[in-house]
C-alpha cells in the first residue's frame, strides 16, 4: 500500500460561504407562489424503480484529487477497481465538484423539478449536506445493506445535528478546522484561540473568509458549545473580528491561499485545515497544527444518494466498500484527512511499511482520545439565519 502525499489542495479550502446556491436556497421558500414547484420533496416522491440488478454500474461525482490513484498511471483508481472486481459493478467516476455552491446550482433545477440528476452518488460538505436533507433532496440509505458502515463508522460522526442517526449521509472523509502556526518564527507555542490576538501577531494572522468555515472555531474560542450556538454568539464574534480588522490585527481573510502565506512566513499563525497542514509539515517541520484547548470543529464531506437515482443499491454497495477497514486505510494513506473508519488505523500500523505505519500514529488522521475530547460538530446555519449572517460576515470580510 503506497503512502502518497502528493495532492496539493484541500477540498475544504476550496469552499465559499455563500454563492449561487445560497441565493437559490433563500428563494426556494417563495417558489411555490410563482408557478414553480415547492423545493421540498416529500419522502414518498424521492425514489424511483431501482435498476441496479440489470444495470451493474454506478455514477459517482466527487471533488478533484480526493481518491487514491495508481503511482504508475494516475487515471487508475485502485480502490474503485477493487470494488468492480469484487462486485462486478463498474463505476463512472467524475471529478466535477469544485465548489459546493457551483455544484448546487448545477443539480438543483433537476431536484426542484423532480427530475433525475444523472448521478447515483455525490460528495458534498456537511453544511451543504444539511440543505439537501432539509429540502428532502436525498434518499435514506438502507443500513441493512451496509454492514461495514454499521460496524465501522466513527462513533463521533454517527449523529450530526443535520442528519441525526446518519440516515441520509455517510462521511467520505473528515477534517479539523484549527490553528496552524510557524513555531520557529513565532518563538512560542499557541494553545488557545485567544492567543491569536496577542500583540506580537498583529498583521501576521489570517482567518478563513467563508462564513461556514470560519465561525465555529471563533465561537469555541469564546467558550461556546457549537452544537447549540445562538444568534447572540454569532453577533459577538462579528463584533470581535470587526474590531480586530479595524486595528489591523488580521492581515486578511483567505481561502486555500493561507498555505502560501504560512509557507513564506508572511503569516505566522492562521485558521487552517488539518489536511493541509499534514502536507505543509512534509516540507516544513516548523509548521504546527493545534486543536485549541477550548476546542475545534470536526467536519465531514459526505456521500449522499440524490433523489431518483437509478442505481441506489449499487451506490449503497460502493459506500459500504469504503467502510471496509482495509479499503479505508488505502484511501486514508493517500488523502491524509481524518479517517472516518477508526479500524483502518490497525491496518496501516500493520502494513510493514515504515512511512505507511507512521500515518497510523498521526493524530490528524486518527485523533487520539485527548484530541477527540476537544472536537465538536457545529450545528448548521439554518435557512432562516443565513441571509442576515452572510450579509454581516461578508461585510467584515470584504466579500
Amino acid at each position: 500500500m503506497p503512502a502518497t502525499r502528493n495532492h496539493p489542495i484541500s477540498r475544504r479550502s476550496l469552499l465559499r460561504s455563500l454563492g449561487a446556491g445560497g441565493t437559490l436556497i433563500a428563494a426556494c421558500g417563495a417558489l411555490s407562489g410563482c408557478g414553480v414547484p415547492a423545493a421540498y420533496v416529500p419522502a414518498g416522491e424521492r425514489a424511483r424503480r431501482d435498476v441496479s440488478d440489470s444495470d451493474r454500474s454506478v455514477d459517482f461525482a466527487n471533488w478533484p484529487l480526493y481518491i487514491d490513484t495508481d503511482d504508475e498511471d494516475e487515471s487508475r483508481r485502485p480502490t474503485l477497481e477493487a470494488f468492480t472486481r469484487r462486485t462486478g459493478i463498474s463505476v463512472r467516476y467524475t471529478e466535477e465538484i469544485n465548489d459546493n455552491d457551483e455544484f448546487f446550482g448545477k443539480i438543483s433545477p433537476a431536484l426542484i423539478n423532480r427530475q433525475e440528476t444523472d448521478r447515483d452518488l455525490i460528495v458534498i460538505s456537511d453544511w451543504m449536506a444539511a440543505r439537501f436533507v432539509r429540502l428532502g433532496w436525498v434518499q435514506e440509505m438502507d443500513r441493512s445493506a451496509q454492514p461495514n458502515v454499521a460496524e465501522h463508522l466513527d462513533p463521533q460522526l454517527r449523529s450530526p445535528a443535520f442528519d441525526e442517526g446518519r440516515r441520509f449521509s455517510v462521511p467520505w472523509q473528515s477534517g479539523i478546522t484549527g490553528i496552524a502556526y510557524n513555531r520557529r518564527l513565532l518563538g512560542r507555542e499557541i494553545r488557545q484561540t485567544g492567543e491569536l490576538w496577542a500583540g506580537d501577531l498583529r498583521g501576521k494572522v489570517t482567518l478563513l473568509s467563508g462564513l461556514d468555515e470560519a465561525f465555529a472555531l471563533l465561537m469555541q474560542g469564546n467558550g461556546v458549545d457549537i452544537t447549540r450556538w445562538g444568534e447572540d454568539d454569532f453577533d459577538l464574534i462579528c463584533e470581535q473580528v470587526d474590531k480586530l480588522v479595524r486595528r489591523g490585527h488580521i492581515r486578511r481573510f483567505t481561502g486555500n491561499d493561507y498555505i502560501k502565506d504560512l509557507s513564506t512566513g508572511d503569516v505566522l499563525a492562521c485558521q487552517a485545515y488539518s489536511g493541509d497542514v499534514i502536507q505543509l509539515q512534509a516540507d516544513n517541520p516548523d509548521i504546527e497544527f493545534v486543536v485549541p484547548e477550548e476546542g475545534a470543529e470536526l467536519w465531514s464531506e459526505s456521500l449522499m444518494i440524490p433523489n431518483l437515482a437509478r442505481r441506489k443499491r449499487n451506490a449503497e454497495a460502493l459506500v459500504d466498500h469504503y467502510y471496509d477497514p482495509a479499503v479505508a486505510a488505502e484511501l486514508a494513506s493517500w488523502v491524509n484527512y481524518v479517517c472516518p473508519v477508526p479500524a483502518a488505523r490497525d491496518v496501516l500500523a500493520d502494513s510493514g511499511d515504515e512511512e505507511t505505519a507512521a500515518l497510523a500514529e498521526d493524530p490528524l488522521i486518527f485523533p487520539d482520545a485527548a484530541m477527540r475530547a476537544r472536537l465538536a460538530i457545529a450545528r448548521d446555519i439554518t435557512a432562516g439565519e443565513r441571509t442576515r449572517f452572510a450579509k454581516r460576515w461578508n461585510a467584515i470580510v470584504g466579500l
